[in-house]
C-alpha cells in the first residue's frame, strides 16, 4: 500500500528537479489512478450507494419549535448482532420497502453485504422511548431538562429484556414499524420512569404517553399503515426461531444504563444509573 501511494506522492515545490526525479514523473504519470478501493479503510461502508426512504415530520416545522424526545439509549450485545442479521435478513424477504430506523436505508439493499447489515443497523444506538416526540418552545427547554434531571436522580441500573417480535403505528398512520418489545423483565421499571416524565410533561401542558405503556425498539420501518403485513412477518419469524435450535434460549437482553433528553439536535444527559 505504501509503494502504491509512493508512487502517487508529488515532490516538494522547493526541491530542484534532478534528472532522476523527472524520469520519475514522466513513469509517474502514465500510472493509472489507484483503485478506490485500496484507498479506503477496511471496513468502509459506501452509504451513498444505497436506497434511502423519505419520512414525513409527525409535526410541521414552526420557527422557535423543538422537537423533544426522553428515551433510554440501548446498544444491541455483539453476540445477539449475528442472530439478528438472520432475521432481518427473513424480515426483508416477507415484506418489501422495509428501512433501517434513523439510518434510513433500504433493509434489501443492507442484506446484501452482512458487513453493512450489522454497521448500519445493527451497531448502532437504538431507544426505549419514555414519552411522546412532541413540539416545545426554545423557552421551555432548561426547565424540562431541569425537572427531569430532579424527577430522575438516583436511578439504580436493571435488566431490560426484549423478548417478543411486534408491530407498531404512529399516531398518524404515516409509518410502521417491526419492533423487539419488553414484556417481563424491565417493564415495571421502565413504566415507572414513563410516569416520572409524564408528570415533567403534564407540568408543561404536553401531551402524556400512553396509558398502557409497551416498551420497545424499532429496528426498521415502512411508510403508511402495513399492519396486516407485519403482524403475519412477525408471526413467521417467531415460527422461524422456534424452529432453528439456536434461537430457541436467544433472548436480547441489555442493562439500562442511562436516560438522555434530546432537543432539536442537542442532547442532555438526564441520569446516569449507578450500581
Amino acid at each position: 500500500m505504501d509503494a502504491l501511494m509512493a508512487n502517487y506522492a508529488s515532490g516538494s515545490d522547493d526541491d530542484e528537479p534532478t534528472a532522476s526525479t523527472l524520469e520519475n514523473q514522466e513513469a509517474s504519470a502514465l500510472l493509472p489512478p489507484p483503485p478506490l478501493d485500496l484507498l479506503q479503510p477496511p471496513n468502509f461502508v459506501d452509504y451513498s450507494k444505497m436506497a434511502q426512504g423519505s419520512r414525513i415530520r409527525s409535526f410541521p416545522h414552526v420557527e422557535g419549535n423543538y422537537a423533544l424526545h426522553v428515551y433510554i439509549p440501548v446498544v444491541i450485545p455483539f453476540d445477539a448482532r449475528k442472530q439478528l442479521t438472520i432475521v432481518m435478513r427473513r424480515a426483508a424477504s416477507l415484506v418489501p420497502d422495509l428501512y433501517a430506523v434513523d439510518a434510513d436505508y433500504a433493509l434489501a439493499e443492507l442484506c446484501k453485504d452482512e458487513q453493512k447489515l450489522e454497521k448500519v443497523l445493527l451497531a448502532r444506538e437504538f431507544h426505549v422511548s419514555l414519552g411522546r416526540t412532541v413540539a416545545i418552545q426554545v423557552h421551555q427547554i432548561d426547565s424540562i431538562v431541569a425537572m427531569l434531571r430532579q424527577k430522575f436522580q438516583s436511578q439504580q441500573r436493571y435488566w431490560m429484556d426484549f423478548t417478543k417480535w411486534e408491530h407498531f403505528v404512529n399516531d398518524d398512520s404515516t409509518r410502521s414499524f417491526l419492533s423487539l418489545e419488553v414484556t417481563r423483565t424491565g417493564l415495571s421499571e421502565i413504566t415507572k420512569q414513563v410516569h416520572m416524565v409524564d408528570e415533567v410533561y403534564r407540568l408543561h401542558g404536553l401531551p402524556e404517553f400512553y396509558k398502557n405503556p409497551r416498551p420497545h425498539i424499532s429496528l426498521v420501518w415502512a411508510l403508511g399503515d402495513i399492519s396486516s403485513k407485519l403482524k403475519q412477518a412477525t408471526k413467521e419469524i417467531e415460527n422461524f426461531q422456534n424452529s432453528v435450535n439456536s434461537y430457541k434460549n436467544c433472548n436480547l437482553r441489555c442493562k439500562f444504563s442511562r436516560v438522555v433528553c434530546k432537543v432539536g439536535n442537542k442532547v442532555y444527559d438526564i441520569c446516569q444509573a449507578v450500581d
